[in-house]
């Protein structure tokens, strides 16, 4: 297999000495997390989608859940300290973030944003988070994630 080409997100993993196993599955056979966790033959839960919302003060916020998980907006608001936040447009993902739809990663995104993992992630020994394009996933243990993200681990999924 050849070499597969560093994204952003592994650059500056590797800048920071944080170890991580990079696996790629075929986008043909779907991008959303339900598909990419089968792709990867992997537990739905300890693969993780990364989600950017704005909250009402205009700031953004970035959000890692387990993929069959829906981020509750209430949990969200209250972990930021927001009244409220609402998804942002996925016109303005890229703008925002540097990253595409299915291709997001909480690693490298063109500004740092205050980050927040789901509390779960923590009950895996490595977790998989997008490695910032479509077909690419990284494998990571969840406190060096948090670590090198500055994120706060958090309830933030909805029952």
């Amino acid at each position: 297999m050849s070499e597969i080409p560093k994204t952003n997100a592994m650059r500056l993993l590797d800048q920071a000495g944080i170890p991580y196993k990079v696996h790629t599955y075929s986008a043909e056979d779907g991008i959303d997390g339900l598909s990419v966790a089968r792709s990867l033959e992997e537990d739905p839960d300890s693969v993780f989608k990364t989600l950017v919302t704005q909250g009402k003060s205009r700031a953004f916020y970035v959000f890692v859940i387990p993929v069959p998980g829906k981020l509750s907006l209430r949990q969200a608001a209250k972990a930021c300290g927001e009244k409220s936040v609402e998804m942002i447009p996925q016109k303005l993902l890229l703008p925002t973030t540097g990253y595409v739809h299915g291709g997001c990663s909480p690693v490298g995104m063109k500004k740092v944003f205050p980050t927040f993992i789901d509390e779960t992630a923590i009950l895996f020994d490595r977790i998989f988070v997008s490695a910032g394009k479509i077909g690419c996933q990284i494998e990571i243990r969840p406190d060096d994630l948090i670590a090198y993200c500055s994120a706060e681990l958090v309830p933030l999924t909805e029952e």
